[in-house]
């Protein structure tokens, strides 16, 4: 896919790919949400998605993708949610092995044809 008009070559885009088991997704999903109301407000911010999977094979069913201008503004959205975990006293990985959740994290690039 080719952006016309677009020079995103920089821009840096957060990939996480969660299973989420179906008792687990009301309370994940409210974090999920928190978590990008934030990362709305920062600078750098291009936009986001909550993804979740209607058909395959896959097993990890619900994905998440912010997309940024740059890696510095990743950088500082991590900064920025540490602090309101901090703040919250909230602790993904143990939320994780509470709920059963698996995640696949990852920071990805666009490839340019």
């Amino acid at each position: 896919m080719t952006m016309t008009g677009s020079d995103d070559t920089g821009h840096v885009y957060r990939v996480d790919k969660f299973l989420v088991p179906e008792p687990a997704r009301e309370e994940f999903l409210a974090r999920v949400r928190q978590t990008h109301e934030v990362l709305r407000t920062m600078p750098g911010f291009v936009r986001d998605l909550l993804l979740d999977q209607s058909s395959g094979p896959g097993e990890l069913n619900i994905v998440t993708v912010v997309e940024w201008e740059s890696a510095a503004c990743v950088e500082e959205a991590k900064t920025a949610v540490a602090a309101l975990r901090s703040k919250s006293d909230f602790d993904p990985q143990a939320m994780f092995a509470r709920l059963g959740i698996r995640a696949d994290l990852g920071e990805y690039r666009r490839l340019v044809p």
